[in-house]
């Protein structure tokens, strides 16, 4: 597999940093505040691959004391340039070592794992995170659902690749944002949730919530297939051992 991940390009950073919270991203982003007051206790967050700082930012506004890491340069300087006060890190892919000594009520990934590719490399960074846990923290990952990349959406279309209705799980697939200024396809990889779910139990981690958020109709937003069809889906996750 010849994978790149588009987030590194320099471009493609400034471009990220113009996206909000709305569009498709707000099925997301509605949903989130109770589901963390739900299933969170505690405010220290860690915002795994926080980009330029989006959802560092929302996380702050809820009341969390968050720490964002990132392993492109281009975008953890760009997040730092927008928020000077926050704490903005860049790592090594998978080297938690800056965290060793740090302990988190929530572990935040926000559409990260679209872009990590096989099995073992999942494995390894959901360890690695889950060492990060306090004893009642959680890890809340967002990912895309397979659906996302055979749908039009109000923030994205897939269209032009009509070779994502044959992937299979661990293929490379392709959309386009259409709310920022670069129209370059990004390049996912393909995830089912039950591949997700081997991803878990193999790394010591345990599924306690998962839903795939749906709009209402009553946004005000002229939807494409976000009432019908899910984008993504929120996985709430505790370890299953003590470490």
């Amino acid at each position: 597999m010849n994978f790149q991940n588009a987030y590194a390009d320099r471009k493609r950073a400034q471009a990220y940093d113009e996206l909000e919270l709305g569009g498709t991203y707000r099925l997301v982003f509605d949903r989130l505040p109770q589901l963390l007051s739900t299933h969170v206790a505690g405010t220290r967050a860690l915002d795994f691959g926080c980009g330029t700082g989006r959802s560092s930012r929302f996380l702050a506004g809820l009341g969390f004391e968050v720490a964002g890491i990132d392993v492109s340069e281009q975008m953890i300087s760009i997040a730092r340039h927008r928020d000077p006060r926050g704490r903005y890190r860049a790592i090594a892919d998978g080297d938690f070592s800056t965290f060793a000594d740090e302990r988190f009520d929530l572990i935040l990934s926000t559409f990260v794992f679209d872009n990590v590719p096989s099995h073992q490399n999942r494995v390894r960074l959901f360890s690695g995170l889950s060492r990060m846990l306090a004893p009642q923290g959680r890890i809340v990952i967002v990912v895309s659902t397979p659906e996302i990349y055979t749908n039009e959406w109000v923030t994205f279309t897939t269209r032009d690749f009509p070779e994502n209705r044959t992937a299979d799980c661990g293929d490379i697939v392709r959309i386009v944002t259409t709310d920022y200024s670069d129209a370059r396809p990004v390049e996912d990889i393909l995830w089912t949730a039950a591949s997700y779910r081997a991803v878990y139990r193999e790394s010591g981690l345990k599924q306690v919530h998962s839903e795939s958020p749906l709009a209402t109709g009553k946004e005000g937003i002229c939807w494409l297939s976000e009432t019908t069809i899910a984008p993504w889906r929120i996985d709430i996750l505790e370890r299953a051992t003590d470490l």
